[in-house]
C-alpha cells in the first residue's frame, strides 16, 4: 500500500523500519493529519498490523483510536476500521491462529492476559463504553457489526465491570435489545452472542432483557430457524434463554404468565423416522430439555414449580415428552435427558404423576412405562447414566404420591400377585433387582423400594406381609428377614449400604416393623458385632449405618419384647460397644464425602458406579435421626418414661390440633360456599337492577317518542279545532255542574216543604188534644153511666195503647196525647154518682162514645198518613244525599280534568305560537319569492265569522 510505503520510507530507502516504528508513525499520522483520507488510510494500516503486532498497536494506538471514534463519527469507514482494530487488540479468539514463532510462544499466559489488560484500559473511562453503545445504534453495517463484536469481547474479558457500566447507562440494555430485530442475520446472531455475555450472572440485567420482550423475539427466531432442526443460531438462542431463566424466579413467572410454555411444545414433535440425528439436532434438543428442567427444577420455589408443571400438562408438553420417552431410535443421551426432564415435570405434582402412571409403552401386549423403565434400571447391560435417570424418574414418581406408593407396594402383596406369570409387575422387578448378583441393581432396587415407603407408616406395616420363596421345598421367608440374611452373608459394600438404607427407612417411625426386626434373635448380635469391630475405611460407612439401624431400633421401640426393651438394648451397647464409640461410629455417616454430595440435590449424579452410595432423601432422614438417637442412648429409664408421657401428651395435642384443623377446614369450606352464594346473589341482584334500569330507560324512551309523535302529528288547523273543542267541552261540563246544583236546590226546597207539612200535622194533633180536654171538663156531674163509661173507657184505652205503640217512634207529642187520654179516663171513672137519671146518662154516654170513636179514627188515619209521608221523606233524603255524594265525586273528577285540559291548552297555545311564528316566516319567504299569500287578518275574520255562526246555532239550540 502506497501510504504504508511512504511512512516506512519507500522500498529502497535504507534498512526497513521495525513494526513498532511503523506503528508509531501511523499513530502520529492519525493524530496529526488534517485530511480525513490520510487518517482513514493510517487507521486501515493499523488494522492490518493489529493481529501480528497486537501488543504494540494496543499500547501505542488505543488512545488515538478512541479519539477517532469520538471525532470522526461522520465517516462510517474510518469508524469501522477503528472498531475492527480495537477488536483485534482486545479479543483473544484469534490468538491461536495468529501466533507465529516469536517470543510470545514462550509466554502464553502473558498473551492470554493481554485482552483482559487492554479491556481494563478501555473501560477505565466509562465514557468509552457509552460511546460504544451509541455506535452500536448506528444502522450502517460497517459500524454496527464491529461495534457488536467489540462489546462482546469486552464482556468476555471484564464481564461484571462492563455489565455495571451498561446497567447505569441510560437505555443501555434497551439499545442492545434492538439488535434482535435487525434484518441482517449476521448482526442479529452476533447480537444473541452479545446478550449471552451481558446476561451472565446478573439478575438485574436479566430482568430488564426479559421485560424488553426478549422471550417473544428469541422464540420467534427459534421457530424461524426450524426448532430442533435449526443450526447454531438455535443453540445460541437456547443458551440465552437459559441465562434469563435459570435461578431467576421473576423471569420464570413472567415466562409462564406470558404463555410461552405452550410455545415449547413444537420443539419436541419428533417424527417416526428417528434415524440419522445430526450432532446439531442432538445439541439443540438437549438444550431444549434442559430449558424445561430449569422451569421445574426442585430448587425453585414450590409454588412456581407447581404452576409450571400444571401448565406443561395442560398444554400437552408432558404428553409430548412421554412420546419421546417411549419412541424408538432416540439417541441414548437424548433419552437419558428426556427421562430426567419427565422426572422433574411430574415430581410432587399429583395430576402429572397420575398421567405418567397411565402411560403405556408401544409393545405387544402393552406394558406400563414404569415397568419398562424399571426393567432398564435393573438391567446391568444398560448405560450407567440411563440407570441413574430411571431411578430418579421412579423417585420423582413416588415423591409425595401416596397413591403411587400404594400401587407399587400392592404388586408385592400376596393377594395381588399374578399367579399366571404372564406379566411382570413393578414389585417383582424390584425384588429381582434387590436380590440379584449385580451390586448396582441391589442398590437401585433398595433405594427405589425405600422411596415407596417414604413417610407412609401404613405401607411399612403392609410390607411386613410380603413372603418370598427362596428355594423349592423350603418355607417362604419374609422380605424383612431376607434382607437381614443377605446383610449377614457379607456381600459387597454397595449392596449392604443399599439394604441398610432400606431397613433404616422401613423401621423409622414404625414400632411394629421394629418389633418384627428384633424378633429375629440374630439381628441384634450381628449389628453389635459390626459396630464393635475395628475395620478399614471402606467398612466404616457400613458400621455407621449399622449404628443408625440399632439406634432406630431403640428410639422407636415400644418395649413389647421383654428381651429387647429400650433399657436392655442400651445396656448391651454400653457393655459391648461403649456409648462414646457408638456415637463416633454413628457420626461416620454425615462426615463421609459421598454423603455431602448426595445431600446437595435430589437427582442422583455420580461420576462412577463405585460412588453410588447415598440417596438424597436418606440424607434428610440421617440428619433428622442422628441427634435424637444420640440423646436416646444417654437417657435413663426415668427420662424415657417422661419422654413417653410427653409423646403421649404431644400426640393428644396433635389430635386436638388435627381435630380443630378439620373443623376450621370445614368452616372454611362453608365460608367459601356462602361467599359463592353471596356472589351469585349479588350478581343476580346486579342483573335485575340492570334490567330494571334498562326497562325504565325504555319506558322513558317510549314516553319521549309518544310525546314527539303527538307533537309531530299535530297541524295548525287541528291545533285550532282541538282548542275550540276543548273550550266547548269545558262549557258543557260547566253547564252540567250548574244543572246539578239547581237540582240539589230543588231537593232542598222539597225537603223544607215536607218539614213544614210535618209541623202542620203536629199542630193539628195539638188541637185534637185540646178539644178532647175541653170535652172532658164539660161533663163533671155525670154519675149514672159509671159502669158503661168504664167499659167504653177500657176499650178506648186499648185502642190508644195500640196507637201509642205504632206512633211512639215517630213523634213525642202523640205520647203526650195518650197521657191526656188516660187522665180523661180517670176523670170519667171518678165522676159524681148523683148526676141525672140513667136514660140521660146513657144518651150522653152514647153520644160521647160516637164522637170519640170518630175523632180517634181520624186521628189514626192522620197519624198513619203522617208516618207514610215521613218514611217517603226519609227515602228522598237518603237518595238526595247519595246523589250529592256522587255529584261531589264527579265534580272533583271534572275539576281534575279541567286542570289537565288547561295544562294541555297551555301546551297547545305554546305550540300554536311556535307554529304561527313558523307560518309567518314561511309567508314572508313566499312573499319574497313572489307567491301570492292571503292576509292573516282575512283568515282571522273568516274564522271569527265561523265562530259567530257556531255561537248563534248554540243559542238557538
Amino acid at each position: 500500500m502506497n501510504f504504508l510505503r511512504g511512512v516506512m520510507g519507500g522500498p529502497s530507502a535504507g534498512p526497513q523500519p521495525s513494526g513498532a516504528e511503523t506503528i508509531q508513525k501511523l499513530c502520529d499520522r492519525v493524530a496529526s493529519s488534517t485530511l480525513l483520507d490520510d487518517r482513514r488510510d493510517a487507521v486501515r494500516a493499523l488494522k492490518s498490523l493489529s493481529k501480528k503486532y497486537r501488543l504494540e498497536v494496543g499500547i501505542q494506538a488505543m488512545e488515538h483510536l478512541i479519539h477517532v471514534l469520538q471525532t470522526d463519527r461522520s465517516d462510517s469507514e474510518i469508524i469501522g476500521y477503528a472498531l475492527d482494530t480495537l477488536y483485534n487488540v482486545i479479543s483473544n479468539d484469534l490468538e491461536e491462529e495468529e501466533q507465529d514463532d516469536s517470543e510470545e510462544e514462550n509466554l502464553p499466559k502473558q498473551v492470554d492476559d493481554l485482552g483482559s489488560q487492554f479491556t481494563e484500559i478501555f473501560i477505565k473511562q466509562q465514557e468509552n463504553v457509552t460511546l460504544l453503545l451509541t455506535l452500536v445504534e448506528e444502522f450502517d453495517f460497517h459500524v454496527r457489526w464491529p461495534g457488536v463484536k467489540l462489546l462482546t469481547s469486552l464482556l468476555k474479558q471484564q464481564g461484571p465491570q462492563v455489565q455495571q457500566i451498561i446497567l447505569v447507562s441510560p437505555m443501555g440494555v434497551s439499545r442492545l435489545m434492538d439488535l434482535l430485530a435487525d434484518s441482517r442475520e449476521v448482526i442479529r446472531n452476533d447480537g444473541v452472542l452479545l446478550l449471552q455475555q451481558l446476561t451472565k450472572s446478573n439478575a438485574a440485567i436479566q430482568k430488564i432483557v426479559a421485560f424488553e420482550n426478549a422471550f417473544e423475539r428469541l422464540l420467534d427466531i427459534i421457530t424461524e430457524e426450524g426448532n430442533s432442526d435449526g443450526g447454531i443460531v438455535v443453540e445460541d438462542c437456547l443458551l440465552l434463554l437459559q441465562n434469563l431463566l435459570k435461578n431467576n424466579n421473576s423471569n420464570q413467572n413472567f415466562f409462564k404468565e406470558g404463555s410461552y410454555i405452550q410455545r415449547m411444545k413444537p420443539w419436541f414433535e419428533v417424527g417416526d423416522d428417528n434415524c440419522g440425528w445430526s450432532a446439531q439436532k442432538v445439541t439443540n434438543l438437549h438444550l431444549m430439555l434442559q430449558l424445561v428442567r430449569v422451569l421445574v427444577s426442585p430448587t425453585n420455589p414450590p409454588g412456581a414449580t407447581s404452576s409450571c408443571q400444571k401448565a406443561m400438562f395442560h398444554c400437552g408438553l408432558l404428553q409430548q415428552l412421554c412420546t419421546i420417552l417411549m419412541a424408538t431410535g432416540v439417541p441414548a443421551d437424548i433419552l437419558t435427558e428426556t427421562i430426567n426432564t419427565v422426572s422433574e415435570v411430574i415430581r410432587g405434582c399429583q395430576m402429572n404423576q397420575d398421567y405418567f402412571a397411565s402411560v403405556n409403552a408401544p409393545s405387544n401386549p402393552p406394558r406400563p412405562a414404569i415397568v419398562v423403565l424399571l426393567m432398564s434400571m435393573v438391567n446391568e447391560r444398560q448405560p450407567f447414566v440411563l440407570r441413574c435417570a430411571v431411578l430418579y424418574c421412579f423417585q420423582c414418581f413416588l415423591y409425595k404420591n401416596q397413591k403411587g406408593q400404594g400401587e407399587i407396594v400392592s404388586t408385592l402383596l400376596p393377594s395381588t400377585i399374578d399367579a399366571t406369570g404372564n406379566s411382570v409387575s413393578a414389585g417383582q422387578l424390584l425384588c429381582g433387582g434387590l436380590f440379584s448378583t449385580d451390586s448396582l441393581s441391589n442398590w437401585c432396587a433398595a433405594v427405589a423400594l425405600a422411596h415407596a415407603l417414604q413417610e407412609n407408616a401404613t405401607l411399612k406395616e403392609q410390607l411386613l406381609r410380603v413372603q418370598l420363596a427362596t428355594s423349592i421345598g423350603n418355607p417362604p421367608v419374609s422380605l424383612l428377614q431376607q434382607c437381614t440374611n443377605i446383610l449377614s452373608q457379607g456381600s459387597k459394600v454397595q449392596t449392604r449400604v443399599g439394604l441398610l438404607m432400606l431397613l433404616c427407612t422401613w423401621l423409622s417411625n414404625c414400632s411394629i416393623a421394629v418389633t418384627h426386626f428384633l424378633h429375629n434373635p440374630a439381628n441384634v448380635p450381628f449389628l453389635t458385632g459390626q459396630i464393635a469391630e475395628n475395620l478399614g475405611e471402606e467398612e466404616q460407612l457400613v458400621q455407621g449405618l449399622c449404628a443408625l439401624l440399632l439406634g432406630i431400633s431403640i428410639y422407636y421401640n415400644d418395649n413389647s419384647l421383654e428381651n429387647y426393651r429400650k433399657e436392655k438394648l442400651k445396656q448391651l451397647i454400653e457393655k459391648r460397644i461403649g456409648r462414646e464409640n457408638f456415637i463416633e461410629k454413628l457420626g461416620f455417616i454425615s462426615k463421609h464425602e459421598l454423603y455431602s454430595r448426595a445431600a446437595q440435590k435430589p437427582q442422583p449424579s455420580f461420576s462412577s458406579p463405585d460412588h453410588m452410595m447415598f440417596d438424597h432423601e436418606f440424607t434428610k432422614l440421617v440428619k433428622e435421626l442422628e441427634g435424637v438417637i444420640s440423646k436416646a442412648i444417654y437417657k435413663s429409664s426415668e427420662e424415657d418414661k417422661k419422654e413417653e408421657e410427653v409423646k403421649k401428651t404431644l400426640e393428644q395435642h396433635d389430635n386436638i390440633v388435627t381435630h380443630y384443623k378439620k373443623v376450621i377446614r370445614e368452616q372454611d369450606q362453608e365460608l367459601e360456599e356462602l361467599k359463592q352464594r353471596i356472589n351469585t346473589l349479588t350478581s343476580q341482584n346486579e342483573q335485575l337492577q340492570a334490567t330494571v334500569t334498562q326497562q325504565v330507560s325504555q319506558i322513558q324512551q317510549h314516553k319521549d317518542q309518544y310525546n314527539l309523535l303527538k307533537v309531530q302529528l299535530g297541524k295548525d288547523t287541528q291545533h285550532h279545532n282541538s282548542h275550540s273543542d276543548t273550550l266547548q267541552m269545558n262549557g258543557i261540563q260547566m253547564e252540567e255542574v250548574s244543572k246539578l246544583k239547581e237540582e240539589l236546590e230543588e231537593w232542598k226546597n222539597k225537603h223544607e216543604l215536607l218539614q213544614g207539612q210535618l209541623r202542620e200535622k203536629d199542630s193539628l194533633i195539638e188541637k185534637l188534644k185540646s178539644s178532647q180536654l175541653e170535652m172532658g171538663t164539660t161533663e163533671p156531674s155525670s154519675q149514672t153511666g159509671k159502669s158503661g163509661g168504664l167499659e167504653h173507657s177500657n176499650e178506648l184505652q186499648k185502642e190508644l195503647e195500640m196507637l201509642r205503640s205504632q206512633i211512639q217512634l215517630q213523634s213525642a207529642e202523640i205520647s203526650k196525647l195518650q197521657m191526656e187520654n188516660q187522665k180523661l179516663q180517670v176523670m170519667n171513672t171518678t165522676a159524681d154518682p148523683a148526676l141525672g137519671d140513667s136514660g140521660a146518662t146513657a144518651a150522653r154516654s152514647s153520644g160521647l162514645e160516637g164522637r170519640l170513636e170518630q175523632e180517634i179514627q181520624e186521628l189514626k188515619n192522620e197519624v198513619k198518613a203522617l208516618s207514610e209521608e215521613k218514611e217517603s221523606l226519609k227515602q228522598h233524603l237518603d237518595s238526595s244525599s247519595s246523589t250529592v255524594a256522587i255529584l261531589q265525586d264527579e265534580k272533583s273528577k271534572l275539576q281534575r280534568e279541567v286542570a289537565e285540559s288547561k295544562k294541555e291548552q297551555d301546551d297547545l297555545l305554546v305550540l300554536l305560537a311556535d307554529q304561527d311564528q313558523k307560518l309567518s316566516a314561511l309567508k314572508m319567504t313566499l312573499k319574497d319569492l313572489g307567491v301570492p299569500v292571503e292576509d292573516e287578518d282575512d283568515i282571522e275574520s273568516g274564522d271569527q265569522g265561523d265562530e259567530d255562526e257556531d255561537g248563534d246555532e248554540e243559542e238557538q239550540d
